[in-house]
């Protein structure tokens, strides 16, 4: 036979083989790999491709149960599978013809720990937390496992996405430098109350605005965004990827949210604030937004747990006005919202430093908020807060709820940062004294008083605490 008859009768062939998809195997995202977490006792989705047309087999070893799908036309599958109590380690073998094994699979508590900066800030590298050197050495948990998105922005919502190590990692020494300090503390401390695998997942990025991890379609609610989303829905991706600009409204939300989409997690603990510090008044709309966006997209109203901002930049003399402490206001404002819970750091931040290094507490805090409200724990999770107030001649009468214990100083000395302003709205320092579960603020510069603030400023001086020594938010009563 000639060459070139044999290379005819080969040609189809060749063609044939060009023709088979890419995924002629089972392929999964990076968020299904060894080491990872379900959560426990909850139908959890797993999805991948396969050979279009193809059925696809799924056993867990924790029941041996099989399931079954057929890979859709473009080789889409999605399967859910039922997780028991918390355990493991055990296998998930899936197959379409040539099968592929997840090993090292735990059964636990599944959260997000998403924000800006002060999420994203490190054990160690750039972030150097508290004792970094002894907190890296001491991360030896096994059943708690980490999986670290890879910052990405998208004008589209994405299906998929990059982490940084290409799957879950199990929490070591050699793991946990470059991980979120904040969620490493809450997932640590959670595991320390509960005896139960948990899984991390890191998906954040330093400096950025809220609205940039909102969807377009919740965005375009709010009139401020309206034209951005439009714009933005219009971009060439490709030009969207030159730009790579994470300030923009809804790209972080595309690249690093949307991705996880329909991963089955507990809940979500959240730090942001700062890039959005100086537009308050409309964050006390965009953040209870973005909050019901995400459970909208995931059909579930999870917990969701956030850090209200830390003290910071130079400490003022007399009363002044605060961007940081509207911002502070406005998450105050979003416990109004079901199912959510705030962390106060009012004492715990750096005058110079917008990058505080005690992380510890704020993950405690996040922690003790989860334990109490998710996992009833009999933990106090909250600090005093702000309830009402009443008028009594020259002097004004502050009442808290979350008073643990009863009202007290930290310092043992008497209360600060209390101001108080007579019809003139002129704020002064005040005198403030506990009564039980109540403060009784006055001055002799105000005859007739109108308003209260507390820790009203940037890095304001303020002690009120309950008597498990957790901090009273800042608040204003006008």
């Amino acid at each position: 036979m000639k060459k070139i008859d044999i290379l005819k009768g080969l040609m189809p062939v060749l063609f044939g083989l060009l023709a088979i998809p890419a995924f002629s195997k089972i392929v999964l995202p990076e968020i299904f790999s060894d080491h990872a977490v379900l959560q426990q006792q909850t139908e959890a989705p797993i999805w991948g491709k396969a050979t279009p047309k193809k059925n696809v087999r799924l056993i867990t070893s924790w029941d041996n149960q099989t399931y079954n799908v057929p890979a859709d036309s473009n080789g889409d599958w999605k399967i859910k599978v039922k997780t028991p109590t918390a355990g493991g380690p055990y296998t998930i073998a899936i197959s379409d013809g040539k099968e592929l094994v997840l090993k090292d699979i735990l059964i636990g508590e599944v959260w997000i720990c998403s924000g800006q900066s002060n999420m994203e800030m490190p054990l160690a590298g750039w972030g150097k937390v508290l004792n970094y050197e002894n907190e890296i050495a001491a991360a030896d948990f096994p059943n708690i496992r980490l999986l670290h998105v890879q910052r990405a922005t998208s004008v589209k919502p994405e299906t998929d996405m990059k982490t940084v190590s290409g799957g879950w990692q199990v929490c070591s020494p050699a793991t946990i430098p470059e991980f979120s300090s904040v969620g490493y503390f809450f997932g640590r401390e959670l595991f320390t109350k509960l005896n139960i695998p948990v899984g991390l997942i890191s998906s954040n990025w330093g400096g950025t605005v809220a609205e940039a991890w909102t969807s377009g379609e919740s965005l375009e609610q709010m009139p401020d965004f309206k034209d951005s989303i439009q714009v933005i829905r219009n971009e060439d991706p490709a030009i969207q990827q030159i730009a790579n600009n994470p300030n923009r409204a809804t790209v972080l939300h595309n690249g690093m949210i949307h991705p996880l989409i329909p991963y089955a997690f507990q809940g979500v603990i959240w730090y942001q604030g700062e890039a959005n510090a100086d537009r308050a008044y409309q964050y006390r709309d965009l953040f209870p937004l973005m909050i019901r966006d995400w459970r909208k997209l995931w059909n579930r109203d999870f917990p969701f747990y956030f850090v209200q901002l830390a003290n910071y930049m130079k400490r003022d003399s007399v009363p002044v006005e605060s961007h940081w402490a509207e911002l502070r206001e406005a998450q105050f404002r979003t416990l109004r919202l079901k199912n959510t819970g705030m962390a106060v750091t009012i004492d715990i931040g750096e005058a110079n430093d917008i990058h505080p290094k005690n992380k510890q507490d704020v993950g405690k805090r996040l922690a003790y908020i989860a334990e109490a409200n998710t996992y009833h724990v009999p933990v106090v999770f909250s600090g005093p807060l702000y309830d009402s107030y009443t008028i009594e001649g020259n002097k004004i009468r502050v009442t808290f709820k979350q008073t643990a214990n009863g009202l007290k100083t930290n310092d043992g000395k008497a209360l600060t940062g209390f101001a108080i302003a007579g019809p003139d709205h002129q704020f002064v320092w005040a005198t403030a004294v506990i009564d039980g579960n109540e403060v009784v603020v006055s001055s002799p510069e105000v005859e007739f008083p109108v308003a209260v603030r507390y820790g009203w400023a940037n890095n304001p001086d303020c002690n009120l605490y309950n008597g498990t020594n957790l901090p009273a938010s800042p608040f204003r009563t006008e």
